[in-house]
């Protein structure tokens, strides 16, 4: 894995980056809002133009922020920044807890354990909002890490808003707990599968944090 990815996931000072994948749209968003207040003294649809494209261009900028953080304690932490929607006992034992990620949380997921990502399978779908149960049909991203409690699941569901998910790391990467591994583009949700056995830390209606929050108990 690269080092840069490492150091920057673990990285305790203070700071706030932009996120990968975020280009498509910030780049055009930020470049109009500088060209219409360059020209506004000049023109009057520039100046029109320029309070709705700067007020844009920064909830951009606050849309896509990639903060620092310190990596938080604990054999499974939270992958996304968000509210625990639902815990649900599956057919197999495992346990799923579903993460709603709202527009104004942040967009990047890390990873919940270290290990090697053995899969990271796109699934086409729909884009109807993720707390509704449809959402189960959504696109979706499916990752598989091979982790010290086994094979864990984690799946990044696009929603009405998210209409693009950019997975950072291929098949065969050899994650840290807290690295990130991807982005949801406007938020959605994210669901980890934790093993049989494993309790769950967390409850319905409690924020997480990415990379900090534990998600399992001892």
């Amino acid at each position: 894995m690269p080092h840069s990815q490492t150091s920057a996931s673990r990285d305790s000072r203070a700071g706030v980056r932009l996120a990968r994948g975020a280009s498509p749209w910030l780049l055009p968003t930020v470049a109009t809002a500088a060209l219409s207040l360059a020209r506004a003294r000049r023109s009057g649809a520039a100046r029109a133009v320029a309070v709705p494209a700067t007020a844009l261009a920064a909830g951009m900028l606050w849309f896509f922020r990639d903060p620092e953080r310190e990596i938080g304690q604990g054999r499974v932490i939270s992958p996304a920044d968000g509210v625990v929607q639902s815990i649900m006992p599956w057919k197999d034992g495992r346990t799923r807890v579903a993460i709603f990620m709202s527009p104004l949380n942040v967009h990047v997921n890390r990873a919940p354990l270290a290990g090697t990502v053995t899969s990271v399978e796109h699934v086409p779908g729909g884009f109807v909002p993720a707390f509704n149960k449809e959402s189960e049909n959504n696109e979706r991203v499916v990752w598989h890490f091979d982790t010290e409690l086994g094979d864990i699941e984690m799946v990044q569901i696009a929603g009405a808003v998210a209409r693009r998910i950019v997975p950072y790391v291929p098949q065969g990467t050899k994650v840290e707990q807290g690295d990130r591994i991807g982005l949801i583009r406007f938020g959605s949700r994210v669901d980890i599968y934790l093993p049989e056995g494993v309790d769950v830390a967390v409850e319905v209606g409690q924020t997480t944090t990415a990379g900090v929050t534990r998600i399992d108990r001892d």
